[in-house]
């Protein structure tokens, strides 16, 4: 692979990232306030708002460490997305506790893989958090995958 190539393909790789990292601050809200309803009865205004504030505040803080860690050179990047956006859990988990919700019961891989997710709301993958972002998700996997490939060879 030539140097131009490689260059292109990480350019690939940037706008792949970028993608992807918009589509997650986008549709961290709507995640946490689905989340929310999916686990009440009944979701009265308070807690609705509770939820939109608290997917609001996902949406900066989860979508700029995604955006920030997507952005890093990927031999520097230690952790990948998915990991990031599961930090997230702890959103609509405070809404949930602070609105009475009874946690709902897990098996012992989930108790010991994501202890502090008592509503069992840890995405698998991209597409649980929305379905739009199942396609840049593997989008960014492959170009990151070849973009490694190449350089270390």
């Amino acid at each position: 692979m030539t140097d131009a190539e490689l260059r292109a393909a990480e350019q690939q790789l940037g706008e792949c990232a970028q993608e992807l990292a918009e589509g997650i601050r986008q549709a961290l809200p709507q995640w946490v306030v689905s989340a929310v309803e999916a686990r009440l009865p009944e979701v009265d205004p308070e807690t609705r708002k509770a939820a939109e504030a608290a997917g609001s505040a996902a949406a900066a803080e989860i979508g700029g460490e995604v955006a920030r860690l997507l952005a890093a050179d990927i031999d520097h990047q230690r952790e990948n997305p998915l990991s990031v956006l599961r930090r997230a859990v702890r959103y609509p988990t405070e809404v949930l506790s602070a609105a009475g919700a009874i946690p709902v019961e897990r098996d012992d891989f989930a108790i010991d893989r994501f202890p502090d997710d008592a509503y069992d709301l840890t995405p698998a993958s991209f597409g649980d958090i929305h379905p739009d972002l199942r396609e840049p998700g593997l989008n960014w996997g492959a170009a990151k995958a070849f973009v490694h490939r190449r350089r270390h060879i």
